[in-house]
């Protein structure tokens, strides 16, 4: 077997590379959230760090499409750029088209939102705390603490317009801080090699933010894994709990569930990879999001 002997990271990657002419594959994902995961999950890699002893690697850029159904689309556009190979920054612009839930609003003979969709911004700053193989064990994994800020610059008009229905049911405030802690591990003594990525999550989040915050902080689990059944082929699954703190307005904002999703990867190139995945998300508003398909592209300059 050839060998390589790479600068980087993430195991991930230097598994995956080609000749060390070449730059690493640009994994790990972005998440719909703007930091270093698959799609709906994080992971403790962090994206894109410089490869040899320069303080900053170079930026990474993503954008995801999610077809929720009945006319409501989720679109994520994403950014970070890890400094010194302990610190990453990133930042995302989520928008959700509501599709006809104004329509059913005014049918319910409430006020018109005189709204489309929703617009949320995450603020994401990550700390690796301990590397892979850290303390002379081999069977450490990387553990990464992360804070993401996160601002919905839609809800309070929304809740205006419904004269603080939102309000009523819990949904309190339009930003809020989520905390993470994330612990991954590649495994390569089986016929392929495989990752997991597991975290916790410390959140007032309702539906990720793009509902808006709740008062009532919550702590729940999420995770990921993914097979290189190739060595440019991923195939894996993700699950989040979501915290569910808020009441129903029966047939127009229902409560969340937790998520799923199935995704392939495929790596394009050095700089590129294409990801599609299958997404159960239950309840979102007045109608289900489930059999929802995704599409992402990553680029690393």
């Amino acid at each position: 077997m050839k060998k390589y002997t790479v600068k980087c990271l993430s195991p991930l990657m230097a598994l995956m590379l080609v000749p060390a002419a070449f730059a690493a594959p640009p994994l790990p994902l972005h998440s719909v959230e703007g930091f270093g995961g698959i799609l709906i999950t994080g992971s403790a890699w962090l994206v894109n760090p410089a490869e040899d002893d320069s303080l900053f690697g170079l930026p990474s850029m993503g954008a995801t499409f999610a077809n929720l159904g009945n006319g409501r689309n989720l679109e994520a556009y994403t950014l970070t750029e890890t400094i010194g190979g302990r610190v990453e920054l990133g930042y995302a612009f989520n928008r959700l088209d509501l599709g006809d839930l104004d329509t059913d609003i005014m049918a319910a003979a409430l006020p018109d939102i005189k709204e489309d969709n929703v617009e949320l911004h995450h603020f994401n700053a990550r700390a690796l705390l301990l590397k892979d193989g850290d303390l002379d064990q081999s069977w450490m994994p990387a553990v990464t603490l992360g804070l993401h800020y996160k601002y919905n610059s839609t809800i309070d008009d929304i809740d205006s317009r419904l004269g603080g229905a939102l309000d009523g049911i819990g949904l309190k405030d339009n930003d809020g801080v989520d905390v993470t802690l994330y612990a991954s591990k590649l495994f390569t003594s089986t016929p392929r090699p495989f990752f997991i990525n597991a975290g916790l999550r410390s959140t007032k989040a309702a539906q990720i933010g793009l509902l808006g915050f709740t008062d009532k902080r919550k702590t729940l689990f999420e995770a990921n894994f993914g097979v290189l059944v190739l060595d440019n082929l991923v195939i894996g699954g993700e699950y989040r709990q979501k915290p569910d703190e808020y009441a129903a307005i029966p047939t127009l904002i229902e409560r969340e569930d937790d998520w799923w999703s199935a995704f392939i990867t495929y790596v394009v190139n050095d700089n590129m990879t294409a990801s599609v995945a299958y997404i159960k998300m239950g309840d979102v508003l007045n109608h289900k999001a489930n059999d929802t398909y995704g599409f992402k592209l990553k680029f690393e300059l």
